[in-house]
């Protein structure tokens, strides 16, 4: 979930509109047919990866526990929406409120539900539930031998200058769903990322408006203590590293007079390395392409600005500010989530158009041109890839 300020009122608009024109409706799981089978396998020596599918989770307007996951089979083509419910159909509240990350683990799939305070625990292959982990305000999540790690802003949802709860990073069990530790962060930590034997945080201070944090936390991933903070820019919010150990770090900025920017930081020596005049909302690397969007408001303007790039972390330069076919970027709205494909390239962007209806997810082909659409649940955000790993003896 985006908390930016000026998304608040706009939520409660949401949320009154939803309400006088949804109150009767019933999401039920549905399946579309939108592609044809894929069977892509990528070969890594004696290895091979097939890629099955991936999850695309909902974040839901926030109060009206609509977050939802949905679910495209690769290798039948078919989409499932809502697919949630109709696995776990003695849950009462269904997945909670406001989905807010996803990723696999082992043989796990978890579910960061923000204002629900938990990370929903699910078989991998079948959603069904197999517990949950209790995290207040929780945000993002990253995996390290056998260890669950999450953020959380720790305090309530409190748009306050003088806001005095810190935010946490918590240590998981993934055997037990248990919270072994907490290391203190910043204020309102967003995503993390770990490098090494590092974990690094990206601290917004996104309630304490216009009081914003600006660093990055630096935790020693043996000891879990928090070791350095490093000064980057306000309100920053996404974390990607790339294979020449640098960090990239993007800023939401004040929507006023500091843009969004995107950042980078070495973590070799764990400082500041420089800028990139280029915002940034949601960013996801493949190989050396950092492929990012952007959906940047201005109260000055009272504006919306949206751009899609690439960014070439090899040479630390801007390849292109629009990465879809001319004229393919009017057919989205307002982006919201993306992924790469592994092997095909194709690029799936999320829409979430109004904020107040079902979103749209759009694949497209490497060359940016639409291959399909298909709705989705209300406010399309985060997915995570599913795939099978095989080795072949006799391929060594």
């Amino acid at each position: 979930m985006r908390k930016q300020h000026f998304l608040w009122l706009m939520a409660g608009v949401v949320l009154l509109f939803a309400a006088c024109n949804r109150d009767e409706e019933i999401i039920v799981a549905e399946v579309t047919q939108v592609a044809p089978p894929d069977s892509t396998v990528a070969s890594d020596s004696a290895w091979q990866v097939r890629i099955l599918g991936f999850y695309l989770l909902n974040e839901g307007n926030m109060g009206s526990n609509k977050s939802t996951l949905d679910y495209m089979d690769l290798t039948t083509g078919n989409y499932h929406r809502n697919i949630y419910a109709e696995a776990n159909p003695d849950v009462p509240k269904e997945l909670g409120d406001v989905g807010n990350d996803i990723a696999i683990y082992g043989s796990k799939l978890y579910a960061v539900i923000n204002c629900s305070n938990k990370v929903e625990v699910m078989n991998k292959y079948t959603a069904r539930r197999l517990g949950q982990i209790d995290i207040p305000n929780c945000r993002y999540i990253k995996f390290h031998e056998g260890y669950a790690y999450v953020t959380s802003y720790a305090g309530p949802v409190d748009i306050n200058p003088d806001y005095e709860q810190t935010g946490y990073v918590a240590k998981v069990d993934t055997a037990t769903f248990q919270v072994v530790a907490r290391c203190l962060v910043g204020f309102q930590p967003d995503e993390l990322e770990i490098v090494g034997e590092k974990i690094y945080v990206a601290n917004s201070g996104g309630y304490m408006v216009p009081n914003y944090e600006s660093t990055v936390s630096v935790i020693d991933i043996q000891s879990f203590t928090e070791i350095k903070r490093i000064e980057v820019a306000i309100n920053l919010h996404r974390l990607e590293a790339d294979r020449y150990g640098n960090l990239w770090v993007s800023s939401r900025g004040d929507y006023y007079n500091e843009p969004s920017r995107l950042y980078w930081i070495d973590t070799e020596t764990d400082t500041y390395g420089g800028t990139l005049p280029v915002a940034v909302s949601e960013m996801t690397l493949d190989g050396d392409s950092l492929y990012l969007y952007s959906s940047e408001f201005s109260y000055i303007t009272m504006n919306w600005d949206i751009t899609f790039g690439i960014v070439d972390v090899s040479k630390k330069e801007l390849v292109t500010r629009n990465f879809l076919a001319d004229g393919e970027e009017q057919k989205i709205t307002m982006p919201y989530g993306i992924m790469i494909h592994p092997v095909s390239k194709d690029i799936y962007l999320t829409d979430a158009a109004n904020y107040a209806y079902p979103g749209a997810l759009i694949c497209f082909d490497r060359d940016g041109h639409k291959k399909w659409d298909v709705q989705t649940g209300d406010i399309p955000a985060h997915f995570a890839l599913l795939h099978e790993k095989f080795y072949i003896p006799d391929a060594e």
